[in-house]
């Protein structure tokens, strides 16, 4: 199934053309960028960081991060058919989807236990809120570096 994929015209556009892989890579980072960088964010401040920033203006950045996830599963599945043979066994790759998937999980949690939270008006978040948010800054971590190890581990 994956040499098949591998073999299919989009993959041979994305391994051969002389942009399409470094066009799509970037729009990988730039779509990385905007959904770590609102979730961590969003994260430190629950574990008790930045406590000047209110929490409440990460419930509409959710949605921004989540159009940053798309660019970064379209991209990410385009960069993956080029290589699926080898991606579909690397371990490090198999690390990364695993962290990313769960910190999306993680995420609509946390969006959701923060809604509740925000509307008790008690003004601190629950220790179960605060787990969860270290949980996902750790798996954001895993994600990236798993990401980078990619590139040099197979």
């Amino acid at each position: 199934m994956f040499a098949s994929l591998e073999s299919s015209a989009i993959a041979t556009w994305v391994a051969e053309s002389l942009w399409a892989y470094p066009v799509l890579l970037s729009f990988h980072i730039v779509g990385l960028a905007i959904v770590v960088g609102i979730f961590s964010m969003r994260d430190l401040r629950l574990i008790g960081l930045f406590s000047g920033i209110q929490p409440a203006a990460f419930l509409p950045l959710s949605k921004l991060a989540w159009v940053g996830f798309v660019i970064n599963a379209i991209s990410g599945i385009l960069l993956f058919t080029s290589q699926a043979v080898t991606f579909a066994s690397s371990v490090p790759f198999l690390i990364k989807i695993t962290a990313i998937i769960a910190g999306m999980v993680m995420a609509g949690i946390i969006q959701s236990k923060l809604r509740t939270e925000l509307a008790t008006e008690s003004g601190s978040f629950s220790n179960s809120t605060r787990a969860i948010a270290l949980a996902s800054l750790i798996l954001w971590t895993a994600a990236i570096i798993a990401g980078r190890l990619v590139a040099y581990i197979f």
